[in-house]
């Protein structure tokens, strides 16, 4: 266990949760109830493992950059071996595949979109700047409209909404997270944000984005889509998103870390609250 704990890490278990808890969302959104179990079980399945892999691909990439902003991750440090992430990487995603594959042929074309869009993101456009980060913005939408599409129903206007808010909310942890990077990234040659822009035009353009989130997530309410004690988990949820703002622009150093997990941490919350209330109600 010892050896291959090291590999578990790369797994990074909370995003891939998060990205299976989004796709449930999804289908518990489009239905307005509880999906098949099989649907339920092999949607989150499919996008926790198809999730999984790009992390551990991002490791496999970043391993130079890691070395300074990172230097206790499993590869840099030498716990693992390249080869042997690379084979992790593979299993992993044939696992994602087959899940996909068992719900329908659509869902196994949007896993394989997500796929690609990850492997090109870890292999070309990390360092691009703002292309890359609405690259892996667009694959947290994509959960929501995953789980829309594996239940029959993917043009369910809340759905997108939720996908919407998602991208905006990971948009800016993206940007917020590119500051902390900054000094590795300058070694690699990033074009991020606060590398082309400065640290300080950085925080204000995502706090921005974390704002515009914040209005997405207010729509369904004031087009009726959700019922008013919905908006309890979406305000709390809100509330977390501000405060780790607030506090991320006083950080100092890598104390911002600290902030930006909060506030993903705060949105998966109110997630997840939202997504019992709705199975509850029914």
């Amino acid at each position: 266990m010892r050896k291959f704990t090291p590999y578990l890490t790369l797994f990074r278990f909370e995003l891939p949760f998060a990205a299976g808890v989004c796709v449930v969302l999804g289908q518990v959104l489009a239905l307005g109830t509880l999906p098949p179990v099989n649907k339920l079980l092999f949607g989150f399945g499919a996008v926790f493992f198809i999730s999984a892999s790009a992390l551990i691909l991002n490791d496999l990439f970043d391993i130079e950059s890691d070395r300074i902003n990172a230097p206790e991750r499993p590869l840099p440090s030498g716990r693992v071996t390249p080869a042997g992430v690379i084979i992790q990487f593979g299993l992993v995603s044939i696992l994602g595949f087959v899940l996909s594959y068992l719900i329908s042929i659509p869902v196994l074309i949007i896993a394989a979109v997500l796929w690609m869009v990850a492997f090109l993101y870890n292999w070309k456009f990390k360092k691009a700047g703002i292309i890359g980060n609405l690259m892996v913005s667009f694959s947290v939408g994509m959960t929501f409209i995953f789980g829309g599409v594996s239940v029959g129903v993917p043009f369910d206007v809340l759905v997108w909404l939720f996908a919407v808010m998602a991208a905006l909310i990971n948009l800016g942890e993206e940007i917020a997270a590119d500051v902390m990077d900054m000094h590795g990234d300058k070694k690699m040659d990033s074009k991020s944000i606060p590398i082309r822009y400065g640290a300080e035009k950085a925080v204000n353009i995502c706090t921005i984005i974390f704002g515009m989130a914040i209005l997405v997530s207010i729509v369904p309410f004031m087009f009726g889509l959700l019922p008013l004690p919905y908006l309890v988990p979406i305000l709390l949820m809100d509330a977390i998103i501000i405060y780790s703002v607030l506090r991320y622009r006083k950080s100092k150093g890598q104390e911002g870390r600290w902030y930006i997990r909060m506030l993903y941490l705060g949105a998966l919350f109110g997630m997840i609250v939202l997504l019992a209330m709705r199975l509850i109600a029914r």
